[in-house]
């Protein structure tokens, strides 16, 4: 049985009432996050984010790694290209509860806006595309054009901010928090990392 926590599973998922069925093709995207506690050239082992579970991942030529590192909202500006985690609100804006800025050349990574399960295993969304324009009235309003559609988010002042640049399978080092996305053919006892989003210097990834 493929495991729940492929990087993409359809669905119709509800958040307090308001529906994410509006999200691309329904998609739901199940992230694995937790810290690494030992890595070889094939393989991590990782110990999930809540310490239930001890797992073996492989590593391919194919597995892309980013590099997570602390950033600042001064970092946005308009034609930056993002992603945030978010909880849809009443009036079809997003509430953000992060936002990664990509390096320039990653630009395209993800586009869209889908279902997405949060850190403490509630369902909201991720919205990756570019930002158009910062709402006047609020200075932490940014509209976010993606696949030729756009959502309004806010971004609250509490809220972590962080860049995305391309690593290496060097920047996989024990003790370093990650997110991780596996292969969709990947079974529970056979985990083949496709993504890795990994944290530099203790940042832990809050996507």
């Amino acid at each position: 049985m493929v495991n729940r926590l492929a990087s993409a599973t359809l669905g119709l998922l509800l958040l307090g009432g308001i529906s994410l069925a509006h999200a691309d093709a329904q998609k739901v995207v199940h992230p694995m996050r937790g810290t690494i506690n030992q890595v070889s050239a094939k393989a991590l082992d990782i110990t999930t984010a809540r310490g239930d579970k001890h797992l073996h991942v492989q590593l391919t030529d194919q597995t892309k790694v980013a590099v997570v590192t602390n950033a600042d909202f001064k970092d946005i500006k308009p034609d930056s290209y993002i992603g945030s985690a978010a909880i849809p609100q009443p009036d079809g804006t997003l509430k953000a509860l992060e936002v990664h800025v990509f390096a320039p050349s990653m630009k395209g990574t993800g586009e869209g806006h889908y279902g997405w399960e949060n850190a403490d295993g509630s369902m909201g969304t991720m919205t990756n595309g570019s930002v158009g324009s910062f709402v006047k009235s609020s200075g932490r309003t940014l509209v976010v054009d993606y696949n030729g559609q756009q959502k309004k988010l806010t971004v609250p002042e509490n809220v972590p901010i962080v860049s995305l640049a391309p690593g290496s399978h060097s920047d996989l080092k024990a003790g370093e928090k990650l997110v991780l996305f596996p292969t969709a053919d990947s079974q529970n006892d056979d985990l083949v990392a496709d993504r890795i989003s990994v944290g530099r210097d203790g940042v832990a990834p809050p996507m």
